[in-house]
């Protein structure tokens, strides 16, 4: 079949991987006008590490990957309140975990697929039609496209979904915490494979030491501190971070400083997709356009990965009958996605605790995370995998 998908992040072209081992016909359209890496870091393990060795792009993603060695909060002054040694999860992934930029991870999937599959860059759908024979699109550089399919995995602000589903408010279950990223290079101190975090109630900031000699630093607030929309402008988003940081110590002023500089600074939501269906005709959603956990869950990329896997299998399995392989892959993955969402939420809190008393019970809790029996109890769920998956004809 011929197979649209829009979006070049994770999701669409581990699709595209699959989709290709299975015969079909790929075209990706994505709306930037070049291919991402780099970006902010991204904890991976789990059924996405099984699927990347599957796909033969584990050895790149090790080579991309950081050898983590703390998570570490600190009082103003820089010395250490409490923390952990991130060995505890790799205890829990058997070793097998590493994090990485989730371009850099997107970049290695995309090289299976490249020269491969049609790609359509700074393109986006403008419209949708679909009938019982295919799928008629619209582009909004005045190109048409007819396919068998339409694939939605285009991320949390999902185009396709808007189109086909409505609008993302219906489905948006929004955690009560906003979140802002950006690189700067230069920064000092680095203090390499450890991710450092000053945290006040609401509010936390941290800085992670990239390869290239840049830092990557992450916002986090709690909604109340943000009222009203996101700030479009990236002047109006910079003037709110130091609305909301300003003054509070550590190192947030040589931050904010060092965020006056960057050319681009990351702000949204932190937010789940909830959605009573993931297809509609011949259009499905892939990824966190159809099940996003949030930001913070930490495993986002791993369950866009098992599902283009499975959306993959079970349309070899159904032939061309793809509403039965719409229906096949959401009964196979909705209650294992929602259980994802819901230790999601309950770990949110725990990134910017609301009040002093949370973030003494925070601190105090981290301090245990070296007796495995702790660690199990309060990040288990998150980590734990409760989903084997199927061996499709896809080889």
């Amino acid at each position: 079949m011929k197979i649209v998908i829009s979006g070049a992040g994770v999701a669409g072209p581990a699709l595209a991987h699959w989709l290709l081992r299975g015969g079909h016909q790929v075209t990706i359209i994505e709306q930037a006008d070049h291919f991402r890496t780099g970006g902010y870091i991204i904890d991976f393990w789990g059924l996405g590490y099984d699927l990347a060795e599957r796909m033969g792009v584990l050895d790149t993603v090790r080579d991309h990957g950081y050898s983590v060695r703390e998570v570490r909060f600190v009082r103003d002054d820089g010395s250490k309140a409490s923390g952990f040694g991130v060995d505890v999860f790799r205890r829990m992934t058997g070793g097998r975990y590493t994090s990485l930029p989730r371009g850099d991870l997107a970049n290695a999937i995309f090289d299976t697929v490249k020269g491969r599959v049609e790609t359509l860059f700074g393109d986006s759908i403008a419209a949708i039609d679909q009938d019982g024979d295919g799928v008629a699109l619209r582009l909004d550089s005045g190109a048409t496209i007819e396919a068998d399919m339409l694939i939605g995995a285009d991320g949390l602000h999902s185009n396709v979904r808007h189109l086909v589903f409505g609008r993302e408010d219906q489905f948006e279950r929004d955690l009560g915490y906003r979140v802002a990223a950006f690189n700067a290079p230069g920064y000092e101190p680095r203090d390499p494979d450890v991710y450092v975090t000053r945290s006040w109630p609401g509010r936390s900031l941290s800085r992670f030491a990239l390869a290239d000699g840049s830092t990557l630093f992450l916002f986090i607030l709690a909604d109340e501190y943000l009222e009203g929309a996101l700030p479009d402008e990236p002047a109006a988003r910079k003037t709110a971070l130091h609305r909301v940081f300003g003054g509070l110590g550590w190192e947030t002023s040589a931050i904010l400083k060092a965020m006056d500089s960057a050319p681009s600074l990351y702000l949204d939501k932190v937010s789940q997709i909830v959605m009573p269906r993931w297809s509609k005709g011949r259009v499905a959603l892939l990824g966190d356009a159809a099940a996003c956990v949030s930001l913070l869950a930490g495993e986002g990329t791993g369950l866009a990965m098992t599902e283009a896997y499975v959306l993959a299998g079970e349309l070899a399995r159904a032939g061309d009958d793809h509403a039965a392989a719409f229906t096949a892959y959401e009964d196979k993955l909705r209650g294992f996605i929602n259980g994802k969402q819901a230790a999601a939420r309950d770990f949110a809190s725990s990134f910017a605790p609301k009040t002093r008393l949370g973030l003494f019970i925070r601190d105090t809790v981290v301090k245990m995370m070296k007796f495995p029996f702790v660690a199990d109890r309060f990040v288990g769920n998150s980590v734990r995998d409760d989903f084997v998956l199927p061996d499709y004809p896809l080889d």
